[in-house]
């Protein structure tokens, strides 16, 4: 795996064209599959569930990175785990009880990571950086994509990398949320070593290419 990963997020692919889509994301030289859950609660949209998990997990050996971004994620856990997710990714904002939840993640066999929202402080995770598989900074309010990045982002992802040394955690920190050739040199060099891209990959003429064009903005030849 590369020092920079880059998660496509099928959430702005053709879902009418699901296996062209994943074999694009192979063919680019994409780390992981991102996929976004919502419930139409905790974000304003509503996606899919265990299904399109367990459609996706049939059409690539590539890690499943999930998304949940919805109240009492925890029901969800088990049945994600079947399907086939390889790491689930929570939010604070909706896990009261966020340790039990991250440790039950890894129970079942996955990554367990944990999000922040634009507008809560990484200070959230800090009691539990030493548990996290992967830290999650949402640069956009989550719910929609195509949006655009959210330039204090970047600061904060440089305080969530002090964060992690301070710790001792030893979890990826990844992005999400208008990545594109614009804004994902900035963030690699706040510190994040994992992007989420989904409509800079799945809007271009070529999204193979995109991806390695992806790579290519943090400095890393591909």
């Amino acid at each position: 795996m590369s020092a920079v990963r880059i998660a496509p997020s099928l959430l702005s692919a053709d879902w009418a064209r699901l296996p062209e889509a994943v074999a694009a994301c192979e063919a680019g030289g994409a780390d992981w599959i991102h996929l976004d859950v919502m419930d139409g609660l905790f974000v304003p949209n509503l996606t899919f569930g265990a299904k399109m998990i367990e459609t996706v997990r049939g059409l690539t050996a590539l890690p499943l990175d999930v998304h949940l971004m919805v109240v009492q994620p925890e029901k969800y856990f088990d049945s994600f785990a079947r399907a086939g997710a390889t790491g689930m990714t929570i939010h604070v904002e909706a896990a009261p009880h966020l340790d039990r939840q991250l440790n039950r993640i890894k129970e079942l066999g996955c990554a367990a990571g944990a999000v922040v929202n634009p507008g809560t402080p990484v200070e959230a995770v800090r009691e539990v950086a030493g548990v996290l598989d992967l830290l999650l900074i949402m640069s956009v309010n989550p719910g929609f994509g195509g949006q655009e990045f959210i330039p204090y982002a970047v600061d904060k992802i440089a305080r969530a990398r002090a964060l992690m040394r301070e710790t001792g955690s030893r979890a990826l920190l990844e992005v999400d949320g208008g990545i594109n050739r614009q804004t994902i040199a900035s963030c690699w060099q706040a510190g994040a070593d994992t992007f989420v891209a989904g409509n800079a990959i799945f809007s271009a003429a070529d999204p193979a290419h995109e991806i390695r064009a992806l790579r290519e903005r943090c400095g890393v030849p591909v």
